[in-house]
């Protein structure tokens, strides 16, 4: 790429890529320099040394985050909105979430997404202490099932698997459960479910 034709933007999508492939502790100005075609003062030029250009990547990525626009018709499907877009984002991007809760700033990175939900649940008419944890425990239940996630497709090879452990013994003499918990698990069917229900007992008043 010639020289003349670099901005800040390609220099910043070319570091994000680099992350987003092989971690942030690939991300030297050096490889960053040859994966553009360009010197390396070329770079310092637009961005700045390492530290100036990782913070520019976690500024980006925390906009990024509070990029999320509500969708549908009740609160309800409101809310699931929101905590699906937010696990695509931190599944889409897990060295750059990674950066970002290196430099200590997770709790900013998260700020957006609770004001949606902040705005979400005050018009679903939750206020104090009671919106406070509904924010909350949207927020955790989606990283948390990213975490299991990201751990799940990690993990080695299981043996025995699920589909060898379950059996009609070790389910009560369910053969229907054991062959349901024996095959994978749908992951986004499964987060769905789940935060519809959170949602859904969260939304429902007090006392009934």
């Amino acid at each position: 790429m010639p020289k003349g034709t670099l901005t800040r933007d390609e220099v910043l999508d070319t570091a994000a890529g680099l992350v987003k492939r092989h971690g942030p502790q690939a991300l030297t100005m050096r490889g960053l320099a040859a994966e553009l075609g360009t010197a390396v003062t070329s770079i310092y030029w637009h961005v700045g040394g390492r530290e100036a250009l990782l913070d520019a990547l976690v500024e980006r990525t925390v906009a990024g985050l509070g990029e999320i626009r509500p969708a549908g018709g009740t609160p309800e499907q409101r809310v699931v909105s929101v905590a699906c877009a937010l696990r695509r984002q931190l599944r889409d991007h897990p060295h750059l979430v990674a950066l970002v809760h290196e430099r200590g700033l997770t709790e900013r990175m998260f700020l957006p997404a609770q004001q949606v939900l902040v705005r979400e649940a005050r018009a679903a008419g939750l206020r104090g202490a009671r919106a406070a944890e509904f924010v909350r425990a949207v927020q955790f239940q989606v990283v948390g099932h990213v975490l299991v996630e990201r751990n799940r497709e990690r993990a080695p090879v299981q043996s025995p698997g699920e589909e060898e452990l379950w059996s009609a013994e070790t389910t009560g003499a369910d053969p229907a459960l054991a062959r349901a918990l024996a095959r994978p698990v749908d992951t986004e069917r499964l987060f769905v479910t789940s935060v519809r229900a959170l949602v859904g007992a969260l939304l429902t008043p007090s006392g009934t």
